[in-house]
């Protein structure tokens, strides 16, 4: 298994961001992968810079690093036909590091534009599109394209790298991990559930690699790491079903406010105890997911982290996940 780190746009600004990406890279994480949000889950949480701006300063400040979004929704806030410009350039610009995930988005996000927000079925239709339409533009020759929810009229991009950037497809249900086997080059979940990759082999994703991400928060201050964890991730237990409904930041702190400090604590590793962070990556392991993505929970927290994870961390995941 792969280790990688999470540079979550929802807790630190875009110069952080750009400074904790060569960390990690340092650190000795395998990738990294950028969530591509416009609000921040919580409003403790304080940030939510453009994704794609800090991957390109990302691309030029490593060297090696394996760049994935995780995810971006081509379905309302961007037109799929800018996504792929995006992407393109980006695996340009990181010399072909840069892999794209894909979603159907949270209400979250992408309710800034107007237009409603479409039902589940609607938004796997508007994703079929999306990634059709992307796949197509990868090539660098033209494309026109009519669709139920999208028209592309002569389309081109001219600076496209010799091999497009993979394509991974997030996926919680039957209907996701169809598209994502069909479509894409990569499985993306935030569950170790094995029953997602089984219906992913089904679709057509038998020996594509399985991403997954893992929160964590540690701190030699085991309350301390608790508290932290509480008051900017308590949004996580809802589920995806909940949480890609939801409006806003205020809409997650009213869906989360009878979350207690010791129901956060049971859910992901807290403190500096490096066998409970081991015991929750082997479920991801056993699930056959083939990367791990970790969130080290709090912008003000990663400095701390990385020589942790460097000498403690990394080196026990090696070898108990090996």
């Amino acid at each position: 298994m792969e280790i990688g780190y999470t540079l979550m746009c929802e807790q630190a600004g875009p110069q952080q961001l750009v400074r904790d990406a060569v960390a990690a890279e340092k650190a000795g994480f395998d990738y990294a992968v950028i969530s591509d949000h416009y609000f921040p889950w919580l409003s403790e949480q304080g940030h939510s810079p453009n994704a794609w701006s800090v991957l390109g300063a990302v691309a030029q400040a490593t060297e090696r690093l394996p760049l994935m979004t995780y995810v971006t929704c081509p379905i309302r806030r961007y037109h799929p036909a800018v996504v792929a410009q995006l992407a393109a350039t980006t695996a340009l610009l990181s010399d072909g590091r840069f892999s794209l995930g894909l979603g159907a988005g949270e209400n979250l996000n992408e309710h800034v534009v107007g237009g409603g927000w479409p039902p589940v079925d609607i938004r796997h239709e508007m994703l079929t599109e999306a990634v059709e339409i992307i796949s197509s533009l990868f090539t660098g020759k033209d494309v026109n394209y009519r669709g139920k929810h999208f028209d592309v009229e002569s389309a081109k991009l001219f600076d496209v790298p010799d091999t497009p950037p993979r394509i991974g497809i997030a996926a919680s249900g039957p209907q996701s991990c169809e598209l994502a086997g069909k479509y894409g080059d990569l499985l993306i979940a935030v569950e170790p559930n094995d029953e997602l990759g089984k219906a992913f082999d089904a679709a057509g994703g038998a020996g594509k690699p399985r991403y997954g991400q893992q929160p964590l928060s540690y701190d030699t201050d085991a309350d301390a790491a608790v508290r932290r964890a509480h008051e900017q991730f308590r949004w996580f237990g809802a589920g995806w079903k909940v949480n890609a409904e939801l409006p806003g930041p205020a809409a997650f702190d009213a869906a989360s406010q009878f979350v207690r400090p010791e129901d956060v604590a049971a859910a992901m590793p807290c403190g500096a105890d490096v066998g409970a962070v081991v015991k929750a990556c082997r479920a991801w392991a056993d699930a056959g997911f083939t990367h791990l993505a970790l969130v080290q929970i709090g912008g003000e927290a990663q400095e701390a982290y990385f020589p942790w994870a460097r000498d403690e961390l990394l080196p026990e995941l090696r070898r108990a996940l090996a």
